[in-house]
């Protein structure tokens, strides 16, 4: 079963930046769409950055020009770089394919306050 790790989260103030990392325990990042997903307290959980087949990205509106999303397929790892960081990213942020397939891991805490 493949198992998904996340990590790189953490505090950081508004306009900051951070660098999320997502290892699989498989090589499920070639074959997969793959996405970043968040859920803030009380909300759905929600996809934010996508990485498409040929690298081709796509973001949710709400993080479009400030997130970037990567994978390194010989590291079966994803990154999502987060910069100018607002308040109303604070969640906790997932990876999976999307569609999800996989189990989710325990994710990682991004909290944006000053």
């Amino acid at each position: 079963q493949v198992q998904l790790v996340e990590s790189g989260g953490g505090l950081v103030q508004p306009g900051g930046s951070l660098r999320l990392s997502c290892a699989a325990s498989g090589s499920i990042f070639a074959r997969n769409v793959v996405a970043w997903y968040r859920q803030a307290p009380g909300k759905e959980r929600e996809a934010v950055a996508t990485i498409h087949s040929g690298f081709i990205t796509s973001y949710s509106d709400s993080v479009k020009g400030r997130f970037t999303i990567s994978r390194d397929i010989a590291k079966n790892t994803v990154y999502l770089q987060m910069n100018r960081l607002k308040p109303e990213d604070t969640a906790i942020y997932y990876c999976n394919a999307r569609p999800p397939s996989y189990s989710w891991g325990q994710g990682t805490q991004v909290t944006v306050s000053a």
